[in-house]
């Protein structure tokens, strides 16, 4: 229809303007939209096609967004997974120190326990035995020199369980395979365990001789676990049931210091303090020990 009303235009022009005609000669269609604008279907069509192109754009904007979006959970994924690789192979590190220790204490216990001279040197970064040797050691009938001083491991970066008296009773016990089960508990690491193993014997078989050393390592265990509360009890319970056991004086500076760990200053500096005249034959590292713990007390 428009094309119709352009010819007709054309037409009125070349007869309105008879000379200009020749000069325009014939109009075509697309030159006749060009004078009248454009039809209704193709301005429907421009304004499809622009909206067409509208919405690849947002498309295109959205899915820029989303891969933006993805790309920045990627980056935080990545940063903790680092961390958290971080963290394991820190825990794999000190869990792998804390075992080195172990092992080393146990075999400085065993040269000790089986008489060695010295104990063996942990400069290098090999063992100086054999730690499965050395447990069993420890833990066999008869092991170690009977009364041989020594200490025995305590859990790692928690300092050491104690000493073994001089004067430690010799196993005649009906009852010292449950003794030597709580020692083997120990020698293995296993901390609660033994703790209860060895407050079950001393429970079980108060008279015999081996009770007063089984309630002090209930007390030492307690104390390297800081426990303090319990260790207080056990090395009380130690003292007073009994009175003549070797390891007295150091039950009593262990007793003081777990005293002082509980806030209870004034009980634990006067239990320092008695050591020296309830022990009178107390070994010069357990005074000296006592005298640093009582720093921080009144002066008498």
């Amino acid at each position: 229809m428009n094309w119709r009303m352009g010819a007709a235009a054309a037409a009125m022009i070349m007869v309105l303007c008879p000379a200009g005609a020749a000069s325009f000669g014939y109009l075509h269609p697309v030159e006749v939209r060009g004078l009248f604008g454009e039809s209704d279907d193709e301005k429907a069509a421009r304004l499809k096609a622009e909206q067409r192109e509208n919405d690849q754009d947002a498309g295109i904007a959205e899915l820029r967004q989303r891969i933006g979006d993805l790309e920045q959970a990627l980056r935080q994924s990545t940063g903790q997974n680092e961390t958290l690789a971080h963290q394991i192979q820190e825990l794999a590190q000190r869990i792998d120190r804390q075992q080195k220790d172990f092992d080393y204490k146990l075999c400085t216990l065993a040269a000790q326990q089986l008489g060695a001279g010295t104990a063996p040197d942990n400069s290098g970064n090999s063992l100086p035995c054999d730690p499965n040797q050395a447990v069993a050691a420890l833990v066999a009938p008869g092991g170690g020199k009977s009364g041989a001083a020594g200490t025995r491991p305590g859990p790692a970066g928690g300092g050491t369980l104690g000493t073994l008296a001089a004067g430690q009773p010799a196993a005649q016990s009906a009852s010292k395979g449950q003794y030597d089960e709580a020692m083997n508990l120990l020698a293995r690491a296993r901390y609660d365990e033994a703790r209860a193993a060895f407050r079950a014997f001393a429970d079980a078989n108060p008279k015999d001789p081996l009770a007063p050393q089984a309630v002090y390592w209930v007390g030492n265990i307690a104390f390297v676990q800081k426990d303090y509360a319990a260790a207080a009890v056990a090395f009380a319970e130690q003292i007073k049931k009994y009175p003549t056991n070797p390891q007295g004086a150091e039950s009593m500076l262990k007793l003081g210091q777990s005293l002082l760990a509980m806030g209870e200053k004034e009980k634990g500096c006067v239990t320092l303090g008695a050591i020296k005249g309830k022990y009178k034959q107390a070994p010069a590292t357990i005074l000296s020990q006592a005298a640093s713990a009582r720093v921080k007390c009144p002066k008498d």
